[in-house]
């Protein structure tokens, strides 16, 4: 270098750090973060080349030489990939979406069981609810993974627009962006199973028969739209498209007649007043107790109930109590509360209120359902595009 000796190592250090800064600051730029291993590659060669340049003299051989070893290695990475062990990218985005419209499947059907089979007498520890330790549903864990995959499409989907045309997937510029774009729509639609999860592990339960009346609906549904998921994840991964025009109407049928279900029996998400004055009113005798001069208790005191207040609480009465003892709250009744003399009076019509929430549960719970098949209409729009832009055979539905 015509700088001299003495000013040439301040140049070759500060080159050195100045191509850092940039390559550092680049590849934390969106659009360049897949390239960052090319970033590295490219500072360490600079690096090598320069401070090799100023030990031996003749950086253009140390040059040639780092070019030789990329391209060797490159060359034998390329070799091994493709005929010895072959690693498509693209197989496997493939294959994960696939995986991802069947954990879908399971995990919505798993909770939809759960949730009308658990009739209140065990709840998960509080500290199991937080950490997400359920080792009794395994398809929630799956259906976990489907949510925590977006940056594993978009590797996948980056480094697979790279291959050359292999396998199933012979013609070139193949949209792998829409592998991505199918993955964020079915990520919207596994929200909608976690929250229905959240519902089953809820503190505040609707009671069990409630939701026994709406049963057959909601299995329907469930039904319907599981397999719906499953038929698009069978075209997808025969790289077959058939329309899904039946499977549809299917599912917005079996959602109609649970919405109908709903209004004709919504008086029962609501809190009634009969429940309150049919509660009978007990005819309690006391009689004060007191000591003679003597000592001895002169008179005992008796608690009785008469047959008429007996023959007063109704069957009605009856059930409800039976059907508090299904609820995970609240795990006392509020009637006892009202007996208690040491409750503040204020507190009694808010556990009243929260224990005619109870109920609502059971409508929240249909209306996370019934927005997920809604959810459904765009994971076909976007399954149909993706089948259109890659060329998917035709074929006609059963």
């Amino acid at each position: 270098m015509s700088s001299g000796h003495i000013a040439e190592p301040y140049i070759i250090g500060f080159s050195i750090f100045l191509i850092g800064a940039v390559t550092s600051f680049m590849k934390l730029w969106p659009s360049l973060v897949p390239y960052e291993y090319g970033f590295r590659v490219i500072l360490f060669t600079y690096c090598l080349i320069i401070v090799s340049g100023y030990r031996m003299g003749n950086p253009i051989r140390t040059a040639m030489d780092r070019l030789y070893s990329i391209a060797i290695g490159a060359l034998i990475a390329v070799l091994v990939n493709v005929f010895i062990c072959p690693i498509w990218a693209g197989e496997q985005l493939h294959r994960e979406l696939v995986n991802s419209f069947n954990s879908l499947a399971d995990s919505l059907e798993e909770c939809v069981k759960k949730y009308l089979s658990d009739d209140g007498s065990e709840h998960p520890e509080f500290s199991k609810t937080v950490m997400d330790n359920f080792p009794d549903e395994p398809a929630f864990r799956k259906c976990r993974a489907t949510l925590n995959s977006s940056a594993k499409f978009d590797s996948l989907a980056n480094s697979a627009k790279w291959e050359p045309p292999h396998g199933r997937f012979k013609h070139f510029f193949y949209p792998w962006a829409e592998y991505v774009k199918v993955g964020n729509v079915l990520r919207h639609c596994a929200y909608e199973v976690m929250a229905l999860h959240g519902c089953v592990h809820s503190e505040i339960q609707a009671p069990y028969n409630l939701r026994c009346a709406f049963k057959s609906e909601i299995l329907d549904a469930t039904k319907q739209a599981a397999e719906l998921l499953r038929s698009l994840a069978k075209d997808l991964n025969n790289m077959k498209w058939s329309l899904q025009t039946s499977l549809l109407k299917h599912v917005h049928v079996s959602t109609e007649r649970l919405q109908h279900s709903i209004d004709l029996h919504s008086y029962l998400f609501t809190a009634s007043q009969e429940d309150n004055y049919a509660k009978p009113q007990l005819k309690i005798s006391r009689v004060v107790s007191f000591k003679n001069q003597s000592g001895e208790p002169e008179s005992k005191t008796t608690e009785t109930r008469t047959p008429m207040a007996m023959e007063v609480e109704s069957y009605h009465e009856m059930m409800k109590r039976q059907q508090r003892k299904l609820h995970s709250w609240p795990s006392r009744e509020v009637d006892d509360f009202e007996d208690d003399e040491n409750v503040v009076s204020d507190l009694i019509p808010r556990m009243r209120a929260l224990e005619s929430t109870t109920a609502l549960s059971l409508a929240t719970f249909t209306s996370l359902l019934i927005e997920f098949v809604a959810r459904l209409d765009h994971l076909v729009e976007a399954a149909e595009r993706l089948a259109t832009m890659a060329r998917f055979k035709q074929q006609i539905a059963n």
